[in-house]
């Protein structure tokens, strides 16, 4: 017998076994599409917010806020001195009227909150650019920090926002993330092939006799445990598949709102690639196969 002649006969015999036992193959398939969502919602979530950071960090800025009795003059002037930076891009100066109105724009439901002050509510701002490259989350060039400082100590400025502390921390968030996925989803398929090897040794144990009926006729434990192996690699496809299939459904129930909400917009941008959907069914079938393997690996 030719090999694809023994996986047709593998495969037909795992079909067979897998609707005659339908229910408890329902909880093989169900355990592994359970810890596969959960991995694949931590990867899902990591790879989007990894795409924000990098996105926030092509745009990160300095933000240098005067103080509310600076003279409006002084504006343009920090402006232009913090331009000669060597690192700067660009230096935009907002006034404090143009902030009321960004604000607005941005946070049309919030529009009451800067309303009805005597003098404006938020103060005149410096947003600083940066040259592509030139400053990063963990990287500087020498002068970088004395300048920071310098402006920190003026009498004029009030605050300097630095884009790289909250860029560095959600960085680490998204590390965390990913780590407790890999860990969770790890846990939960375990319990995964643990559930399938005990189907599975359940299913060979009640083909015992036919089984010692194959190896008195010369049958090899290859061809013997080859139906088994299939079936546990079958099992775990399925629940990959159900897997991504329960997780894509959950991305377009989420993209389904208008507006779109926070998490949609920064935890659910993008689905996983077709590579990475790929890599989680054929995890699935993995986990599924190994279950199998496992199961038999005591048996005479």
């Amino acid at each position: 017998m030719s090999f694809l002649q023994a996986l047709r006969y593998f495969t037909r015999e795992a079909l067979v076994n897998l609707l005659r036992s339908w229910k408890v193959s329902l909880l093989a398939v169900a355990t592994i599409a359970v810890s596969l969502v959960l991995g694949g919602t931590f990867l899902l979530a990591s790879r989007n917010l990894s795409a924000s950071v990098e996105h926030w960090r092509g745009e990160m800025r300095v933000v240098i806020y005067l103080r509310p009795d600076a003279p409006a003059r002084d504006l343009a002037r920090l402006a232009a001195e913090a331009r000669r930076a060597p690192w700067v891009a660009s230096a935009q100066a907002i006034p404090a009227q143009r902030a009321r109105q960004r604000f607005k724009e941005i946070f049309p439901g919030l529009a009451d909150l800067v309303e009805g002050w005597d003098g404006e509510p938020l103060p005149a701002s410096i947003e600083v650019g940066f040259r592509p490259g030139a400053i990063g989350p963990a990287r500087a060039p020498a002068g970088f920090a004395p300048w920071l400082e310098s402006w920190r100590r003026r009498p004029e400025v009030a605050m300097v926002d630095d884009d790289r502390e909250w860029l560095g921390k959600l960085e680490t968030v998204v590390a965390v993330v990913r780590g407790m996925g890999l860990v969770l989803g790890g846990i939960l398929l375990g319990a995964a092939i643990f559930t399938i090897a005990s189907i599975i040794r359940l299913t060979a144990y009640l083909h015992h006799e036919e089984m010692a009926i194959m190896r008195l006729v010369g049958a090899t434990e290859f061809f013997i445990r080859g139906p088994f192996f299939v079936e546990g690699l079958l099992q775990g496809l399925i629940g990959g598949a159900a897997a991504g299939a329960s997780l894509y459904a959950a991305f377009r129930l989420i993209h389904a709102q208008t507006p779109p909400s926070l998490f949609a917009s920064v935890l659910a941008a993008r689905f996983l690639t077709l590579q990475q959907l790929a890599i989680l069914i054929l995890l699935g079938g993995l986990a599924g196969l190994v279950g199998a393997v496992a199961s038999l690996r005591r048996q005479a």
